[in-house]
């Protein structure tokens, strides 16, 4: 394969477009074949929000389908990967209120802009496609609102939105799809179940840090949970939990294969603008903390069972993950901020012309499938293809098949 990297500097804010300036990083991929051959682009927009895209190793997957049909772009969402990342680390010398102004630039809004001025450098007036999975589909959802004169063909997979859903009523119906993924976990690892109330005594009864030096607090052993919706997720921690002790004690293992499961503190964004991807003219308070209290199955204090969250963020977690303390105040901020712009037009959705297949997946922890169906129906010309056979990561786990079914839904 052929790959070209491109840093583009764009603005900041493109309401001021002479004013501050960031680097937008894309990765393309060609396949050799496709050299000096005029080939359409398809765009990558992932998941997240806060994550970058992947960084292709070998020639497999999704990616390899992908090329042998279009040149792929895959692009660093701004604040991710190479593309002026946003870390503790790396933060301008701002108060909070400054800070959580700038943060208010990293939604989708931008994210599409920024794919727009991309598109004008690489093929002037002429359209691409564009590949939006989870969040990445709500990204390709903005961009089918106020540019699908830009837009050939959409893909999407796990990812439609919904249209105008406050977080509350959003976090209501996952909350439930989280509580039967977990039974559905302790009935295929039933040993799993004993193990994660041991666990979770022990860190009630001990303090425990991690390798990192953040400590491994009941809540946090929680979210692991988070995993439970992928294909893979219930034989991770299963797997993870068999490790969990050494002489009844919690063992370096076991902790620091958390580590390396959970990514908050590398991706603050995804903690930080998490609930702000739904916001539309109404804060949301920290909606998922609020509205964790109305499920008695999440409480640390059941007997003979502790139950794990889903995608679900927290404010205790700016303080608990060190990484993401500078960002507290800030963060707090955004979660009452009211003024959020729409991110999506629902009456250009309703005469849209452009071509869309998705994937939706039945049993989707993630991205509840009646919010994606219900702003499905008011789409023309989109094309569902609908499974319980796979979970949200397909596109990662079975890329190949996925857009084989979708590829094939567009002629």
């Amino acid at each position: 394969m052929a790959i070209t990297d491109y840093n583009f500097n764009l603005p900041l804010d493109y309401k001021n477009k002479d004013g501050e300036k960031i680097s937008i990083f894309a990765r393309e991929i060609l396949r050799e074949e496709h050299e000096n051959k005029s080939i359409p682009y398809l765009v990558f927009f992932q998941g997240g929000p806060g994550y970058e895209s992947p960084r292709p190793i070998t020639d497999s997957g999704w990616v390899k389908r992908a090329s042998q049909d279009y040149k792929v772009l895959l692009l660093d969402q701004r604040g991710t990967g190479l593309s002026t990342p946003i870390s503790g680390d790396s933060l301008p010398n701002m108060s909070d209120p400054e800070l959580a102004d700038y943060l208010t630039f990293f939604r989708a809004d931008n994210i599409v802009r920024d794919a727009e001025m991309i598109r004008e450098q690489l093929v002037g007036n002429n359209k691409w496609s564009v590949l939006g999975q989870s969040f990445g589909g709500f990204c390709a959802t903005h961009y089918l609102s106020f540019y699908p004169d830009s837009l050939d063909k959409v893909f999407i997979t796990g990812g439609i939105p919904p249209l105008n859903a406050h977080p509350d009523d959003i976090y209501r119906s996952t909350y439930k799809r989280v509580i039967e993924k977990n039974k559905l976990f302790y009935e295929m690892f039933p040993k799993a179940k004993i193990k994660a109330r041991k666990i979770a005594d022990y860190l009630i009864e001990n303090k425990v840090y991690l390798p990192d030096g953040d400590e491994l607090s009941v809540e946090r052993f929680q979210q692991l949970g988070l995993n439970l919706g992928f294909s893979d997720g219930m034989a991770t921690l299963n797997f993870l939990f068999e490790k969990a002790f050494i002489n009844k004690k919690i063992s370096y293992t076991f902790l620091k294969n958390i580590l390396s499961l959970q990514t908050f503190d590398t991706n603050p964004i995804f903690t930080i603008l998490h609930e702000a991807c739904y916001a539309q003219g109404f804060s949301t308070n920290w909606s998922a903390q609020r509205i964790l209290n109305e499920y008695d199955e999440f409480s640390i204090d059941k007997k003979d069972e502790i139950f794990f969250t889903g995608e679900m963020l927290f404010p205790w977690m700016l303080d608990s993950y060190k990484a993401l303390k500078p960002f507290k105040g800030a963060a707090d901020i955004l979660a009452v901020k009211s003024d959020w712009p729409a991110l999506y037009n629902e009456n250009n959705l309703r005469k849209n012309k452009v071509p869309i297949a998705a994937a939706v997946y039945t049993n989707d922890m993630y991205v509840d499938r009646e919010y994606s169906m219900s702003l499905a129906k008011i789409i023309p010309n989109i094309s569902i293809w609908e499974t319980k056979s796979f979970e949200h990561n397909a596109l990662r786990s079975n890329g190949k098949k996925v857009l084989d079914l979708l590829f094939t839904r567009i002629t």
